[in-house]
């Protein structure tokens, strides 16, 4: 597989994709998260002249496995395929809520250097699936080490995960939708901003799992088109409510329309937008959403 085409690189990684999508049909097991990246890499894929693709394409792999007391713990696989894959290895981290904080990074380097030995240069997703499936459960009970006088430290909180997610939709204009992004990110205490028009963009921060669950409720929503452009992901030791309001960048979720103009009032100004994320110590996320170096 030395020195493939861009194209090639594109045609491996979409039938892999299509392997998965049929081995795992069911939501649950297995979804893309990146449409957009999706579409752009089947454009290269079916184009020898087409760019390569803005953004990688990311998705989640669901694996069940038991423990030895017969019960099944869920594994959650996020990857993502760098363009040069599978020259260049993929990106995945594995998560479980049974997992403490050590034991899971012994886990990923673990599985990591198991891809870097057998793997290189092939199509290795199921490869780790399949690793992960066997081994994954050992991890669970594993006790790494633990430092001298550590009855204490078994005591200690599970660690938190602080989550900001940034959404980009094709547009969002239904007054429906948008009091249902503000009533959701209130029920659920996340923070943020949703700007809507063409395009749309949304930003929730909060824990993990209510940012996770606010992205479970929108993407259901009808949508021309809506994927998270980028998330951040902060381990915090303790999780307390004051360690988690230290890491927001808003304070309220609101609604920000920046001289809206257009026929309807919808087309945003960006350079509005971006001054305002600049404000929030957010700028390098405008280049991610837009391509270009904000001004």
């Amino acid at each position: 597989t030395t020195g493939m085409t861009n194209q090639e690189e594109a045609e491996v990684q979409i039938s892999e994709l299509d392997l998965l999508s049929s081995m795992f049909p069911c939501e649950e097991e297995f979804s893309v998260t990146d449409q957009l990246a999706l579409a752009e890499l089947k454009h290269c894929a079916e184009n020898q002249s087409a760019e390569v693709p803005s953004s990688r394409v990311q998705f989640i792999l669901n694996v069940k496995a038991e423990l030895p007391n017969a019960s099944m713990v869920e594994f959650s696989m996020a990857c993502a395929l760098p363009f040069k894959y599978p020259a260049v290895l993929p990106e995945i981290t594995v998560r479980s809520p049974l997992l403490s904080r050590s034991q899971q990074v012994q886990l990923n380097s673990d599985l990591r250097r198991y891809l870097v030995q057998n793997c290189r240069g092939e199509p290795c997703v199921l490869s780790a699936r399949e690793w992960l499936k066997d081994h994954g459960a050992a991890y669970i009970d594993r006790e790494l080490s633990p430092p001298s006088g550590s009855t204490l430290d078994a005591l200690e909180p599970e660690t938190t995960t602080f989550t900001r997610l940034w959404i980009y939709s094709h547009h969002i204009y239904n007054k429906q939708k948008r009091k249902n992004i503000i009533d959701w990110a209130k029920e659920l205490s996340l923070s943020g901003f949703c700007m809507p028009g063409k395009p749309g963009v949304v930003c929730v921060e909060g824990l993990q799992s209510s940012c996770e669950e606010f992205w479970s409720r929108v993407r259901r929503l009808t949508w021309k088109r809506i994927l998270i452009r980028h998330r951040e992901d902060v381990s915090l030791k303790g999780g307390g409510h004051a360690e988690i309001q230290g890491q927001r960048k808003f304070s309220t979720l609101e609604e920000k329309c920046f001289d809206a103009h257009g026929a309807r009032g919808n087309h945003m100004d960006l350079g509005q937008l971006y001054h305002f994320l600049e404000g929030k110590g957010c700028a390098d996320i405008f280049q991610m959403y837009f391509g270009v170096e904000g001004h």
